[in-house]
């Protein structure tokens, strides 16, 4: 079947369950009824989970669901009984404590204080019963209470930009991946040095991420899955991590990783690893390796492994870097904040040899290729790159 056409199914199945006050979201209206979001196509199903590239208001978006069948989501138990326009008496106290539990199997701990007031519990409409058998089905899918909750917090998390029934929508950003040469779809233009500019630039804010999701909420966020895919990068070189379904605070992390063993590798989850104890046969609640060494691993040694050929970058620079590159993503690495700290001063030094060593070409602008989002607010760098053999050669 064309996807064009199976995402149109989709949309009519939806529609016909909102019209019949079955689900409810602030985007079903534009789906339904306004046409102002549009599927485009399927970009992703398997095991349910369906990813789907739409047009909402003529900016692209992507639209996500755990599972593709409203139907597949436990209900709401307290609108058991009630009529299609039912649900206005229901104690917002009772439906705030069971969102806040919720979200405290998704994330393992508490969410902030009036962290959940913006998933909009206290609305109330002709339409309530179905908004909140839809808010209570998005409740259940992980990915949708992190970003939920990071909305507003984080540069590079992409923010909820509404819903409707169980599918929740997110801004459409041009996803890494393996099949890229520089791994994210950079412009065409720059020559050698353009690119080095912007692989530096894409690498330092990677470190940025790595420093914010580490130490700048109230538990450290551990990312489990790092790929190209499950990352985007704006026109500002920012990284977004697109899916954080393997994405977890401290306390999860914890619960995850402290299982029963009897090697080491029975405790990895993906990319999050722990040792086993061999007296007790379990798993370490802590985990034994960090962002910062996956990124690098993962990441960075496509891009700074390589010893060969000629670059726009000095000899000496590169070897720092590819050093430096190669300590951080050796399993057990110690003392991280010093690495990082080193590769962030390798970077910045390249940034400015690079600099330093260009004459400025009146006239010429740059961007990444595949961003949808020009001119983006307090862009102060944009990224001019090409494709080469590999970054620094």
């Amino acid at each position: 079947m064309e996807p064009g056409v199976e995402a149109g199914k989709d949309s009519q199945r939806q529609c016909q369950d909102y019209r019949g006050g079955a689900l409810g979201g602030d985007l079903c209206e534009d789906l339904c009824e306004a046409g102002q979001l549009r599927y485009r196509r399927c970009l992703y199903y398997e095991r349910g989970k369906k990813v789907l590239q739409a047009d909402w208001r003529g900016r692209p978006v992507v639209l996500k669901s755990k599972e593709e069948a409203f139907s597949s989501f436990p209900p709401l138990g307290l609108l058991d009984g009630q009529p299609e326009a039912g649900g206005q008496d229901l104690p917002e106290a009772e439906l705030l404590a069971l969102a806040a539990g919720e979200a405290r199997s998704a994330l393992g701990l508490e969410p902030a204080e009036g962290g959940l007031g913006r998933l909009g519990l206290a609305r109330r409409g002709p339409r309530r019963r179905g908004q909140l058998a839809s808010l209570w089905a998005l409740l259940r899918q992980e990915e949708f209470v992190l970003l939920s909750l990071l909305r507003g917090r984080s540069p590079h998390a992409p923010p909820v930009l509404g819903s409707c029934g169980p599918f929740y929508a997110v801004e459409h950003l041009a996803a890494g991946s393996p099949g890229h040469r520089a791994l994210f779809p950079l412009g065409p233009d720059g020559g050698r040095r353009g690119q080095a500019r912007a692989v530096s630039g894409v690498a330092l804010s990677f470190l940025d991420m790595v420093r914010h999701f580490d130490h700048d909420f109230a538990h450290r966020l551990h990312l489990c899955d790092v790929k190209p895919e499950n990352f985007a990068i704006r026109s500002d070189f920012t990284v977004v991590a697109i899916d954080v379904d393997m994405a977890f605070f401290e306390p999860k992390m914890r619960e995850i990783l402290e299982q029963n063993c009897t090697r080491d590798e029975d405790c990895n989850f993906f990319d999050c690893f722990s040792k086993c104890d061999l007296r007790v046969h379990r798993c370490g609640a802590q985990r034994a390796n960090s962002n910062l060494q996956v990124v690098c691993d993962k990441i960075f040694r496509h891009w700074f492994s390589s010893p060969l050929g000629s670059s726009a970058v000095s000899g000496p620079l590169r070897g720092q870097l590819r050093a430096a590159v190669q300590e951080c993503a050796a399993p057990g690495t110690q003392g991280a904040p010093r690495v990082l700290g080193r590769l962030r001063s390798l970077l910045q030094a390249v940034l400015r040899e690079l600099r330093d060593g260009e004459e400025p070409r009146p006239g010429v602008r740059s961007r990444l290729h595949g961003d949808p989002h020009r001119g983006t607010p307090g862009a102060a760098r944009k990224a001019p790159a090409v494709f080469g053999n590999h970054p620094f050669e």
